[in-house]
């Protein structure tokens, strides 16, 4: 018996997300409607900002499904729709941003720093190893050294 209630638990629980879209905006044409789902896994919630507008619950996630429901409606193409949101909103509503000349250090910055750790870790480590550079010992300096052993 628990078993059965832990998997009914579960199942409900994996499909909390689903719950955000309301019925009352689904699109009648289901071609639309998947557009319109693809679209909103696209675009950040501003509120929550760790979800798409899709798996919100904030009002505003809601306005923006709706609005993007209203586009498609229109006519718009999925890239007009989103360039509009984006116009809006500004980059940060895109939940994988354009690789453009603005985001380069964006996406680029994780290699960078990879190489510069990688070059400060060799030359830290041929430092340690490297063997002291120098002429070798005079025979008065090594009478010293062997006195300052001795004592």
């Amino acid at each position: 018996m628990i078993r059965v209630v832990l998997a009914v638990f579960l199942c409900i629980a994996s499909a909390m997300p689903a719950f955000a879209v309301n019925p009352d905006e689904v699109l009648a044409d289901p071609a639309l409607e998947a557009r319109a789902r693809a679209i909103s896994a696209e675009l950040r919630c501003m509120v929550c900002q760790n979800q798409s507008i899709d798996d919100s619950n904030a009002d505003l996630a809601r306005d923006l499904r709706v609005l993007v429901r209203e586009r498609l409606m229109n006519g718009d193409t999925d890239e007009a729709v989103i360039a509009y949101v984006v116009s809006r909103y500004g980059e940060f509503v895109l939940l994988k941003p354009r690789f453009e000349i603005k985001t380069m250090v964006l996406w680029g910055m994780p290699v960078i720093l990879l190489i510069i750790g990688a070059a400060t870790l060799i030359i830290a480590a041929r430092r340690r190893g490297a063997p002291l550079a120098g002429a070798p010992l005079s025979d008065e300096e090594k009478e010293k050294l062997d006195k300052l052993l001795r004592s």
